[in-house]
């Protein structure tokens, strides 16, 4: 789509009054991260860890924090991409009243956007499920390079959460780093499949739907109703709803605009028509890393 016109109904709507954004991890796969259900991934299981396994079994978590471990080391080499950048200058420019995310990967947060709800929360920070206490996963990862030298010469594919597809009998041997302040049993902070959204999260961001005249639907089948509740709270309102990604979603009988298209060029379109800037992008390899 880059040096094609976005679809005037999209200008129209973004002209009569700032957007509530809401994204996912299409967003992200600009930058090498994975999406659950976009088109590459379909007919491929997703089999995330659910907050039931994670708490009820020593087993379980063990597999998690190994299979983690590999994956943090590849996630934190990630970078915005060009989309990241254009939904900041979206809010910077008052296009948008802020931003709800469903991604965890804190690509968002690195590109410039300030006025951000981490809706599933984010992996750069780990919480003592004893203590309450909060270590960053950097820290996290050192100390686990320390109880398990050479375990990131292994290798899988990689989540949009971090999770690593790894045999299980590799990671029998994994031993797992327990708080630094109490002992007690360290989980990432983010929500698991099957674990509720904090309230307080989810009311700031009914709270920038409320203040927004439109929502923006970015990269997102939205089949987790943990994302959609916004799409039925919009649509209750009256609010126009936009969606913008490259397959089917569960808002597609009800949004004002769909559009099937790939999100990078669709941003691209978007900033030219609000002459926007496309951001620093860094330099990065095919894959999305940082050099």
């Amino acid at each position: 789509m880059p040096g094609e016109r976005m679809d005037d109904r999209v200008i129209e709507l973004l002209r009569c009054g700032p957007a509530c954004i809401l994204t996912g991890a299409g967003v992200s796969t600009d930058s090498g991260i994975p999406d659950y259900r976009g088109p590459e991934q379909r007919g491929r299981p997703a089999r995330p860890i659910t907050y039931r396994e994670f708490v009820s079994s020593a087993a379980s978590r063990r597999r998690y924090w190994a299979r983690s471990a590999v994956g943090w080391a590849w996630m934190e080499q990630r970078a915005p991409n060009r989309g990241h950048y254009i939904v900041a200058e979206l809010e910077r420019t008052g296009r948008a009243t802020g931003l709800i995310t469903q991604n965890v990967d804190g690509l968002h947060s690195a590109a410039g956007s300030r006025r951000l709800v981490e809706l599933h929360g984010a992996l750069r920070s780990v919480i003592c499920l004893e203590c309450g206490r909060s270590e960053s996963r950097t820290g996290l990862q050192e100390r686990i390079m320390v109880q398990n030298p050479g375990w990131l010469g292994r290798a899988g594919t990689v989540a949009p959460d971090g999770d690593v597809d790894l045999e299980e009998e590799r990671t029998d041997s994994f031993r797992v780093p327990a708080c630094l302040h109490c002992g007690g049993t360290l989980k990432p902070d983010i929500v698991f499949f099957g674990e509720s959204v904090p309230q307080p999260r989810v009311r700031a961001a009914f709270s920038m739907l409320e203040s927004a005249s439109l929502l923006l639907v970015l990269g997102t089948s939205l089949t987790v109703y943990s994302g959609y509740r916004f799409v039925a709270s919009a649509v209750k309102s009256g609010k126009p709803v936009i969606v913008i990604t490259d397959g089917p979603t569960r808002a597609d009988p009800v949004a004002t605009v769909k559009l099937t298209t790939r999100l990078d060029g669709a941003l691209q379109a978007l900033a030219h028509a609000f002459s926007l800037s496309c951001g620093p992008v860094p330099t990065r390899d095919s894959r999305g890393a940082r050099r």
